[in-house]
């Protein structure tokens, strides 16, 4: 399994300079940034050339590659596209492979929900030869009306590019509802980039959510980063502290260092689980292998994949069973998938 990188945005900073966050998030041991603030406000796609460089000049310094440019654009929007053309171009000075979107607002009538979908469609559609010859990806966030990742592969249906894809905000589809494998379904292979909070309910804080240390709230995060791993997702891991929206929220030098602690170990626990598994016997000198054609095998990746399910699926049913048998069944399923 190739190791899972983890980045940080820079909305946990809103009191700092782009130079200072960057200094910070490095020397904890994060590999990337994704920004959303610098030197504490929202990103201007208006930025002057000169300070454009200066800023770039400022990220190279900290050593850390941008994996992500984040905007306030809403597809459902008129000026969607002109805003959209100057991100991809601000995000391409920057050498990010990636901007962040979102979907925006829906009509609850049918009729005008459509055609705000086929607008937002059109949006994309217009601006897929400019992505693709800047080499920067449009990522269309789970949030707002776009909460539910049902929502965002609707529109993703609409849109057959790989330039255009998906960023998995762990927390707004638990909030809607769905479960980490319902989310795997609608987004997975097009998830380009994800981003990770945790939180737990309290009708106290504000929209009903309080933020919270990483594993400590009801957030699935380890869950999917597991279901992220199986599937072979090659993306960064992006932990999302906002600080700049909820002011109250512990500070980035206590909230990061611990965010990537948790994460770390996660992952280093789900190397070694993988490591630990079981794999198909090694043929003896007696086999007859040059004779006989080498059976097609599934990779270690969709077997973990479809173990996940299976367990989702004995969970949902209330069968009893463990992760071996899991594994077992996998293995024997796409094993007959592939014999066909």
């Amino acid at each position: 399994m190739k190791p899972l990188r983890i980045a940080f945005s820079t909305l946990a900073f809103p009191e700092a300079t782009l130079a200072e966050a960057t200094a910070l998030g490095r020397s904890w041991g994060y590999a990337g940034v994704e920004l959303r603030l610098i030197d504490g406000q929202l990103i201007d796609s208006s930025i002057s050339a000169a300070k454009r460089v200066k800023l770039k000049q400022t990220i190279a310094a900290a050593g850390l590659p941008i994996v992500s440019v984040d905007s306030s654009i809403f597809l459902t929007d008129h000026e969607a596209g002109s805003e959209l053309r100057r991100f991809l171009e601000l995000a391409s000075d920057w050498e990010s492979p990636l901007i962040r979107v979102y979907g925006g607002l829906l009509a609850e009538e049918p009729v005008a929900r459509r055609a705000q979908m086929e607008a937002a469609a059109a949006v994309l559609q217009k601006a897929i030869p400019l992505a693709e010859r800047l080499g920067v990806a449009i990522a269309i966030e789970t949030h707002d009306a776009f909460s539910a990742s049902s929502v965002v592969a609707e529109l993703l249906a609409m849109v057959q590019s790989t330039w255009v894809g998906a960023l998995w905000d762990t927390h707004h589809p638990h909030r809607m509802g769905e479960s980490p494998a319902e989310v795997y379904e609608h987004i997975g292979p097009r998830v380009l980039l994800v981003q990770v909070k945790d939180g737990r309910r309290s009708v106290a804080h504000r929209g009903g959510w309080q933020f919270a240390p990483l594993g400590e709230g009801e957030v699935p995060v380890r869950e999917i980063i597991r279901l992220l791993a199986a599937g072979g997702y090659q993306g960064f891991i992006s932990v999302e502290w906002e600080k700049y929206w909820h002011p109250e929220i512990e500070e980035p030098e206590i909230a990061l260092p611990q965010h990537l602690k948790v994460l770390q170990e996660w992952v280093k626990d789900l190397e070694q689980s993988t490591a630990a598994t079981p794999t198909a016997a090694t043929p003896t000198a007696t086999t007859p292998t040059a004779a006989t054609p080498t059976a097609a095998r599934p990779t270690l990746e969709e077997i973990q994949l479809r173990a996940y399910f299976i367990s989702e699926r004995r969970g949902k049913l209330g069968i009893a069973g463990d992760a071996n048998q899991d594994w077992i069944t996998a293995e024997q399923e796409l094993r007959a998938e592939l014999a066909r």
